[in-house]
């Protein structure tokens, strides 16, 4: 007796974080059934100033008695500033995300304080008030929630850029790529910035896919309708919320291939 075969539906995601972070949010979509599809759009570069300042800061954090607290609020800029200030360090530390923190762990940083939600507004809400001085290392842009916040709190802030992020240059086969995937996934507002700046508008996957409330909104800034936020803003957080999301789509129809 024959049997009807299951078709089985293949959907591709982009990934646009840059290409130096692609591996891991790639390992977990194709794990969880997905097919990743690598198409950075930021690139990870130096500081302005060629790192100076952050320099400077280092210096300075490796003296006890300057900073009372350090703020960090990505991988990338626990990496930057790691370079050019190797632990101990005498201040505390403070950490948005999981990423962020087993970083700073894995280098035997040891973290003081970790928000309960990854962003910047419940940073300052967990932070406590003083009289110090805070050294805030971070991206070029990025907004004014965390400093403005801290200072609100009574801290002095030195407010480091520890690296910049930039849009690299594209060509038709990622065009090509782009056009073929069924979801995009956003990790940061730079890479939708960016990807608005790269491919347009009329290049966004009919399914978007946002690790957390700051990147959806910058999704929104550009009219760009956000079908899934995950509610954990970590890598695993959103493929599991993408996981859940593709759960509750229709299934495909019977294939009509008949096994004899």
């Amino acid at each position: 007796m024959g049997t009807v075969r299951q078709s089985v539906a293949i959907v591709r995601v982009a990934v646009t974080r840059a290409a130096a972070q692609v591996d891991d949010l790639a390992r977990r979509l194709e794990v969880a059934g997905f097919v990743p599809v690598a198409v950075p759009v930021i690139d990870i570069v130096d500081a302005a100033d060629g790192g100076a300042a952050l320099r400077a800061a280092a210096a300075r954090l490796v003296h006890p008695g300057h900073y009372d607290w350090v703020v960090l609020t990505s991988v990338n800029g626990v990496d930057r500033l790691l370079a050019v200030a190797p632990p101990p360090w005498p201040a505390k530390v403070a950490a948005i995300g999981s990423a962020t923190a087993s970083r700073l762990h894995d280098r035997n940083v040891a973290v003081e304080l970790v928000p309960p939600r990854f962003v910047a507004e419940s940073l300052v809400e967990s932070f406590p008030f003083g009289s110090g001085v805070v050294l805030l290392a971070r991206a070029a842009i990025a907004r004014d929630v965390l400093p403005d916040g801290l200072r609100a709190k009574g801290w002095s802030l030195d407010v480091v850029e520890a690296y910049r992020t930039v849009a690299p240059a594209i060509d038709e086969r990622q065009r090509r790529e782009i056009a073929s995937c069924d979801v995009v996934t956003f990790t940061s507002p730079s890479t939708v910035h960016n990807f608005v700046e790269l491919f347009g508008l009329d290049a966004v996957p009919p399914t978007v896919a946002c690790i957390g409330p700051i990147t959806a909104a910058a999704c929104r800034q550009h009219g760009i309708a956000v079908h899934i936020e995950a509610a954990l803003h970590t890598v695993p957080g959103l493929v599991d919320a993408l996981v859940a999301h593709q759960k509750h789509l229709p299934s495909p129809p019977a294939s009509t291939t008949i096994d004899s």
